[in-house]
């Protein structure tokens, strides 16, 4: 079976593949066993609406029988949640602001989206706190997600034209967003990474590289700083797939140091016992989103922000260049 996967970073548009045990059965019952995570009613309303479409074309009729290898494809949309969102005072760290966007430099650990696991202490919170007017904006303002233990910067729009404006730019990939990256093992250079990502056939909990059903995802990537057993690498991203850096360079077998998910066990022989505690404790992936660059959505003029590494990070490079220098 092919599971539903998620069409972009907005997880609404859903794709799927009829199994075997699909074949010759009515559209809703197939798609309440691929989309579960909504209810059949919902799916009904949805296929009735034309928000289902069957190998391209939009099927209405909810008693529509479905053959095996059949591609769905689903319009979801947002569901609202059954709890009432409430500004928090979190502090965040405001790295620029006027009256159409924000840009924040996200700490790791701080989630962005409440979610079932979690209804409160996010971003969306703080932002509801000290962007009041992000309460008629959806998501209050977030164009563009970073994982909980991802740090870095992230552009927050402050009312809807702004927001209509920066989700179309990052949409047509006219945002740039760059990070920097410490991966396990030495590469020699650098490259493009172009490789299709779709949810794990088996955990879906995680992304994979998948070769039928995932979405196009690119990553660029170049040499930052060499260290014996170890990279520090710049990257780029061309598409914004959940994951997706995480998973292309774990693809490459060159994961993120830290990486609970896709990092696997640390790697490395003879290094000094201070550096290994060091790079052990190290609890989340040693991924950080360095800099940002956009049209803005009032003045047309181009604009910039860079934010170092945070002190967790910064910490294992001054111990790579005193205990792992390249070439040592």
């Amino acid at each position: 079976m092919t599971a539903a996967t998620p069409d972009d970073d907005a997880d609404l548009v859903l794709h799927a593949e009829v199994p075997e045990s699909g074949d010759g059965k009515r559209l809703d019952a197939v798609c309440a066993q691929l989309f579960a995570d909504y209810s059949r009613s919902r799916l009904q309303a949805w296929i009735e609406a034309g928000r289902l479409q069957v190998d391209g074309e939009v099927v209405t009729r909810c008693r529509h029988p479905v053959t095996v290898g059949a591609r769905l494809r689903l319009l979801a949309e947002e569901i609202e949640e059954a709890f009432t969102l409430e500004p928090q005072d979190l502090p965040i760290d405001v790295v620029h602001a006027d009256r159409d966007l924000a840009v924040i430099d996200k700490p790791a650990g701080l989630t962005v989206h409440p979610g079932a696991g979690q209804r409160d202490g996010t971003l969306q919170n703080a932002l509801l706190h000290h962007f009041p007017q992000t309460a008629a904006v959806p998501r209050a303002g977030i164009v563009h997600r970073l994982d909980k233990d991802t740090s870095g910067l992230m552009v927050v729009a402050l009312n809807l034209k702004a927001h209509a404006r920066l989700v179309a730019d990052l949409q047509a990939r006219e945002i740039r967003r760059e990070y920097e990256a410490l991966v396990q093992g030495e590469l020699i250079s650098g490259a493009t990474i172009d490789l299709p990502i779709g949810r794990h056939p088996r955990d879906r909990l995680r992304m994979a590289v998948v070769e039928h059903g995932g979405r196009d995802a690119v990553t660029h990537y170049r040499i930052g700083e060499r260290f014996a057993q170890f990279t520090r690498l710049d990257v780029r991203l061309e598409t914004g797939r959940t994951h997706q850096i995480r998973v292309h360079l774990a693809q490459l077998r060159h994961p993120i140091v830290g990486d609970p998910l896709y990092g696997g066990p640390l790697r490395g022989s003879g290094l000094e016992p201070e550096l290994r505690e060091a790079l052990r404790a190290m609890r989340r992936q040693a991924l950080h989103a360095r800099a940002l660059a956009l049209v803005h959505p009032r003045s047309g003029a181009e604009a910039s922000w860079e934010r170092p590494a945070p002190e967790d990070m910064q910490m294992l490079y001054a111990l790579l260049r005193r205990f792992a220098p390249h070439g040592a």
